[in-house]
């Protein structure tokens, strides 16, 4: 229904709100940062140390220095240039302060400053500033040290605080607001991630992070840059080539590539812009892939590896195994896609093409035995390719033939929308069973499998889809694997992997988690999977009875509660629950737990599914052992 015309008679100039300067920031928050969970508290420190960055790229900072305060502060030291004090023409005032208080301002709007940049493209102090209610900035530049402090964004008066001689370089403290975020607390290990991104994109960049609330430190870096990048990434695999390395550059663009293969079955790539991660791709990317196959294919023609009647090598074929990181940095980067990680530079392709087209044929050539090795992987990969589109051509057909496409084993909920689906894939038939009767047929559908299923980590797509539990999997979820994946297919948007609570239980897990990583990992990236959480014990002391998931909770409750008159039950496994206990603990929505899976580090996840659930012993020995804790065992 239409609105009343008399309505909109007090719709006038007094009703626009105009936000000068930073208050749009602390107004619209997530316009700039993303978020203010964590994710969002991170990014601050994030832009802080890409201003350092910059001035590393710009060939001036050695040494960048982060540190995690007691008293819940982040500082960011440099070695760089240190941010310049004089008058600013324009708003006479002091550079430093328009840095920090004026929104698109700073040196990486002018190429004569900075050739290339990331972070916000001139913004980020400022919005840190804008979110933070204290920063305070030291400049060591031109003999002396100058300091400013900022409230709530708003600048107080430079100070000359002191002398430093020849050293040069700026020291940043700021104090996020907790007005505006969800939490303060700064996760270690997901800042280090980063800054060993940058350690790398940065060869013969220092980078220390230290968290002196829990006195723990990390040091990276690496004069191999990206060449370390890749030997870091293939650590815990056998590698079938050295890597290999070529740059070159044209109109201003300047590409690094660094790439060896393994002998897994996995694409393993990282691309970045101007130290940016572009996790959706872009041109750098697609250049290089169209480069890789054409010189590859075309090479194992032309010296008779294959016939090319016999054996189409596909781009997948080429890049099974493969290892690479490609860096380009771009004056102007333009990014696109829904997190705006996707480099959209149109020219960039065509000069990543061209570079990979050279330097990689000329490496081929120059180097025979490892052309050999790689080609006879691809021939392999091929023949694997092909079995495995048979297999799937099998399935489907069969599928059409009989009388539902849905496994016999799953017991289907009744509801057709994803979105109120939740499908648990559950240990055992046994268990499967106490679930199927305890459920809410409603929403929730139950997937039993027998047994552990197999380790895809050690296996390629053909050998897969002969596992009748993997193919049951599939084709319960509905939306394929690997070629044929369509995460608009999905039947279910909560996946609940639901295993025993003991070291079978969690081994039963990793297998499943290996395979959602491994081929269906936007089902993570979409927050689509889940781990239940079911108990270990149960523990009855009179009428009164607690459901625990493992030991440490059940010594914490028996000092609780005290220990006469106490029954503990250890569930061997989940098949020993009856429906009622199996609803009211682990399948209510209500009061049971759950664990969603998410990536928070791509690197360092791959890194540990290749040493726990890879063929290389000695990887997953050490990591065991520096990992485990030790009890008191009676030998």
């Amino acid at each position: 229904m239409a609105k009343n015309m008399t309505d909109d008679k007090s719709y006038d100039a007094s009703k626009i709100t105009v936000l000068e300067g930073l208050e749009a920031v602390r107004k619209r928050p997530g316009m700039y940062i993303g978020s203010t969970s964590v994710t969002g508290l991170h990014h601050l420190v994030y832009e802080i140390v890409d201003n350092s960055i910059d001035e590393a790229l710009a060939g001036y900072c050695t040494n960048i220095e982060v540190f995690l305060n007691k008293d819940g502060s982040v500082t960011v030291i440099d070695n760089g240039r240190g941010i310049p004090v004089d008058i600013h023409p324009k708003f006479n005032k002091t550079a430093l302060e328009v840095i920090m208080t004026v929104l698109h301002a700073g040196g990486k709007f002018d190429n004569d400053a900075y050739k290339v940049s990331g972070g916000l493209h001139g913004v980020g102090a400022s919005v840190v500033n804008a979110l933070s209610k204290t920063m305070i900035v030291e400049v060591k530049r031109d003999g002396k040290i100058y300091r400013m402090v900022f409230n709530y964004g708003k600048a107080e008066q430079l100070e000359i605080i002191g002398e430093c001689g020849k050293e040069t370089g700026t020291k940043t403290t700021f104090f996020a607001d907790d007005n505006i975020f969800e939490t303060l607390d700064y996760e270690f290990e997901v800042l280090s991630s980063r800054l060993r991104e940058l350690a790398f994109l940065n060869k013969g960049l220092r980078i220390l992070i230290k968290d002196e609330r829990k006195s723990v430190q990390n040091e990276f870096y690496y004069e191999g840059g990206i060449v370390s990048f890749v030997e870091y990434l293939n650590k815990s695999k056998t590698p079938l080539t050295e890597t290999i390395y070529f740059t070159g550059s044209k109109d201003n663009i300047v590409v690094e590539i660094a790439m060896a293969y393994n002998d897994g079955y996995n694409e393993i790539s990282f691309s970045f812009a101007n130290n940016i991660n572009t996790i959706e791709g872009g041109t750098h990317l697609i250049g290089f892939r169209n480069a890789i196959s054409r010189v590859i294919g075309k090479y194992a023609i032309s010296n008779g590896f294959v016939k090319e009647k016999d054996v189409q090598l596909s781009g997948n074929d080429i890049r099974e195994g493969l290892t690479s990181v490609i860096s380009v940095k771009i004056p102007n980067p333009e990014f696109e896609g829904q997190t705006k990680s996707k480099l959209g530079n149109s020219e960039v392709r065509t000069i990543v093409e061209a570079i990979v087209s050279e330097k990689l044929q000329a490496h081929l050539l120059e180097n025979p035995t490892i052309a050999k090795l790689i080609i006879g992987k691809c021939v392999i990969a091929s023949h694997a390719r092909e079995a495995a589109r048979k297999a799937r051509e099998l399935t489907r057909r069969k599928s059409v033939l009989e009388s539902g496409s849905l496994p016999g084993k799953l017991a289907d909920c009744q509801e057709r929308d994803p979105a109120k689906c939740e499908l648990f894939v559950v240990e055992g038939d046994s268990a499967g069973g106490s679930a199927k009767m305890g459920r809410d047929r409603k929403i929730q559908a139950i997937l039993p499998l027998k047994g552990k299923i197999l380790n895809v980590e050690k296996a390629r797509l053909d050998r897969m889809l002969s596992s009748n539990e993997i193919k049951t999997i599939i084709s319960a979820l509905g939306c394929g694997i690997a070629e044929d994946f369509d995460i608009t297919k999905l039947r279910y948007h909560k996946i609940i992997l639901l295993a025993d609570s003991d070291v079978d239980g969690q081994h039963i897990t990793c297998l499943g988690l290996t395979l959602f990583f491994r081929y269906m990992k936007e089902i993570i990236e979409k927050g689509y999977l889940y781990i239940a959480m079911p108990p270990l014990y149960l523990v009855k002391k009179g009428n009164k009875k607690w459901y625990v998931q493992n030991d440490g909770d059940k010594e914490k409750l028996l000092k609780e509660i005290g220990i006469e008159g106490i029954i503990i039950q250890r569930y061997k496994g989940l098949g020993e629950m009856n429906p009622e206990q199996l609803w009211t603990t682990t399948l209510n929505p209500e009061c049971r737990q759950l664990k969603r899976v998410v990536i928070r580090d791509i690197v360092e996840s791959d890194q540990t599914f290749s040493i726990l659930m890879g063929d290389n012993v000695e990887p997953r020995k050490k990591f065991i052992i520096e990992n485990s804790t030790l009890a008191d065992l009676d030998i």
